[in-house]
């Protein structure tokens, strides 16, 4: 456990792909109360790139060789795929490591109950990558709610839907619900983390899962439409496979409505080789705006800068005061995952 505030957290990154050299890795390097110690990658290109970024952190195969440095590190940050969350944050609790999962927390709600128990039992810190909390245009959202500007909300529409006719990835070509694959797993956990966390407790009341691109094992194209506990409806659409794009946000209310496209600049900012310090990261351009009103008496409302950092620092904060003995919260509480699976296993079961 690190309390020491001038020694950072010795981290290990599994998996480079998307998410661990897009998301984590760049997060954690501009971050001072961390350090990169390890990355695991068997891919010679993903490896190659990794020592270039990092020429600090030592380069190892697989998530098992990263577990067998354990007692050299402080904390595991998980980017592999979705089956292998559930036993690589077990052996990494047991190690004695903190852990963080990248979504979906596992393939199955009961897997991620049981994370959370040997967790606590063990005195160990556990959250997930609900990176999606801080998009600019989700805090938008956020901000526009705690003001009351739109009165009594009804109706809440959220969507992440891409042009991406082909399944690039082999993991994901092979990969079945069972194995945590298709869109539902991918970008829904995200809609629904967001949908659970403006609204409250939800009840799947409507599913619809198809798969449309050549060679998908799972679902590319998903509806689902919510019933939360405080009388919103959300509707939800996820799909690879949309050739015209919907609006990423809409909401109506007893007062007035926000509507929202693009989507939050912060990924693209990195693919394109920008840093979390850069001065220009999370500001989205002025014309992405979103619209708040009534029709006839709209205005521009711009969005909220983008904060994935957010998560580390939280997250240092909790480590540094104590891990799991502190009082300070987890930037995000393993148990909102778990519902979210709980919403996917009724989707399916609709569905």
């Amino acid at each position: 456990m690190t309390t020491d505030p001038t020694r950072p957290i010795r981290t290990a990154v599994a998996g480079f792909g998307l998410s661990g050299s897009v998301f984590h890795a760049p997060l954690l390097h501009a971050d001072p109360a961390f350090s990169v110690e390890a990355i695991s990658t068997s891919d010679a290109g993903r490896q190659a790139a990794a020592a270039a970024r990092y020429p600090g952190a030592r380069l190892v195969n697989t998530p098992a060789d990263v577990l067998d440095l354990a007692g050299e590190l402080d904390l595991l940050v998980l980017g592999t795929p979705p089956a292998t969350h559930y036993p690589l944050a077990k052996a990494a609790l047991e190690a004695g490591l903190d852990v963080v999962v990248d979504k979906p927390f596992a393939v199955r709600s009961a897997e991620g109950e049981e994370l959370i128990r040997l967790a606590a039992r063990l005195g160990r810190v556990l959250t997930v990558f609900q990176n999606r909390r801080w998009d600019g245009d989700y805090l938008t959202v956020q901000g526009l709610l705690e003001s009351g500007v739109l009165g009594t909300v009804t109706r809440f529409e959220s969507r992440f839907e891409r042009w991406s006719p082909e399944v690039a990835k082999a993991w994901k070509a092979a990969a079945t619900a069972d194995d945590g694959g298709g869109v539902l797993f991918d970008l829904g956990t995200h809609l629904l983390d967001q949908a659970v966390q403006l609204f409250g407790p939800a009840t799947v009341t409507h599913a619809e899962l198809a798969a449309r691109r050549p060679g998908e094992m799972t679902d590319d194209d998903v509806f689902l439409a919510l019933r939360h506990e405080s009388g919103v409806t959300s509707h939800l659409w996820m799909n690879m496979f949309c050739a015209q794009q919907g609006p990423r946000f809409r909401l109506l209310g007893s007062a007035g409505g926000f509507t929202k496209n693009g989507v939050d600049p912060q990924e693209p900012f990195i693919v394109a080789g920008g840093s979390p310090l850069d001065p220009d990261y999370g500001i989205e351009d002025r014309d992405w705006a979103g619209l708040l009103g009534r029709d006839g008496h709209l205005d521009r409302l711009p969005t909220e800068r983008g904060a994935y950092p957010e998560f580390y620092r939280l997250l240092a904060a909790k480590i540094r005061d104590g891990g799991a003995a502190s009082a300070l919260p987890v930037p995000v509480d393993p148990a909102g995952p778990v519902e979210v699976l709980r919403l996917i296993e009724q989707a399916r079961a609709l569905g």
